[in-house]
């Protein structure tokens, strides 16, 4: 069990911690829910959706300059009513876009602690070095304990083992997360806070994830079945994603098209493989665009950027070839089946199928 102060875990709301502290404090969810002067956090658990519906990141509404005991349960039950609202909406890509929104605040926290910062011009440097240390150790403790990664500080960066940092790292497609890219000395990987954080994401978003499909619903929905009808509403603005011929598309490209229609996380493996595949099938680029609306990090300016990029439409103008079955292996998007007949590329799925 972790010990957290008050500040952590508004930061960290979806740690166990968090629920021990209301049950300490005799709050229960039953009364947040039923008094009407408690509607507004309700308001806040269904705004919080809102925000990762859209994109964005559910702002603090505390300062670091303030008392903010007065702010701790109405953050907390805006979570954990957000995660009750979630689940019996039972809307996958509602619970995907939260899981990443709330992983990427939670990062932006982590990183913060991890790099703590000391104002050198402060007559108490001694009390501001005390508290980096803490700040740094509970968050490598927070890294370790529940994400089930170690890793150490060294001076101003952070070390994990190589190994390690490989299974986090087979996620990311850009050539800096390469491992003959990074600083590797004596069998570990050397990270800025930043880095750190970042490689975590995926461990943060499932473990999120899994809170939510896991909790029990407690016996309020009549009070929350509004909210929920609301959700339904909001989620339609997220399309099926489809394309053309589905049926005539390799297993590995059923894959991803199946993770984007259920508003999984593809990771940029998978989005390559998806993007260079369709554009070597001479797929419109707004319909390869309107594939992407249910990833949970969709930003339509960005996806559109990465997709010209890929056709060689802009930036170096480099066009990006559908990467090999060997490569594809390396990334474990593979899914053969006897129909792949030992293709040595996704693009020839469809030729070889007709040559039979």
């Amino acid at each position: 069990m972790l010990n957290l102060g008050t500040d952590e875990i508004i930061k960290y709301p979806f740690l166990a911690e968090a629920k021990t502290y209301l049950q300490d404090k005799g709050f229960t969810l039953e009364q947040f829910v039923d008094d009407p002067d408690h509607k507004f956090i309700i308001d806040m658990a269904y705004d919080r959706i809102k925000y990762a519906a859209n994109g964005k990141i559910y702002p603090s509404p505390y300062k670091d300059n303030i008392n903010i005991s007065s702010f701790l349960p109405r953050e907390i039950f805006s979570f954990i009513i957000a995660v009750v609202l979630l689940k019996m909406s039972r809307i996958n890509i509602l619970i995907k876009k939260f899981a990443l929104s709330e992983a990427r605040r939670a990062e932006k926290y982590l990183e913060k602690d991890l790099e703590a910062k000391i104002n050198i011009h402060s007559d108490n440097i001694r009390n501001q070095l005390e508290h980096r240390i803490n700040q740094q150790e509970l968050a490598i403790k927070i890294i370790k304990e529940l994400f089930l990664v170690d890793i150490k500080k060294d001076h101003d960066h952070f070390i994990i083992a190589a190994q390690d940092y490989l299974k986090h790292a087979v996620h990311f497609h850009e050539t800096e997360w390469k491992l003959v890219n990074r600083h590797v000395y004596k069998g570990f990987v050397y990270l800025t806070p930043h880095e750190t954080v970042r490689l975590l994401r995926r461990k943060i978003d499932q473990y999120i994830s899994s809170r939510i499909y896991s909790i029990e619903i407690p016996s309020i929905q009549n009070s929350l079945r509004y909210y929920v009808n609301n959700l339904t509403l909001m989620a339609k603005k997220f399309p099926i994603p489809s394309t053309s011929s589905p049926g005539q598309f390799p297993p590995c490209i059923k894959h991803t098209l199946n993770m984007l229609e259920n508003g999984k996380n593809l990771s940029h493996s998978g989005r390559f493989l998806l993007a260079t595949f369709l554009l070597s099938k001479k797929k419109p680029i707004a319909e390869i665009l309107s594939l992407f609306k249910n990833a949970p990090d969709y930003n339509a300016k960005t996806t559109l950027y990465q997709i010209n990029h890929l056709a060689g439409l802009s930036g170096s103008r480099t066009k990006y070839n559908c990467p090999s079955c060997q490569k594809i292996k390396t990334h474990n998007l593979c899914f053969e089946t006897s129909e792949c007949n030992n293709i040595s590329n996704p693009l020839q799925f469809k030729n070889n199928n007709e040559s039979k």
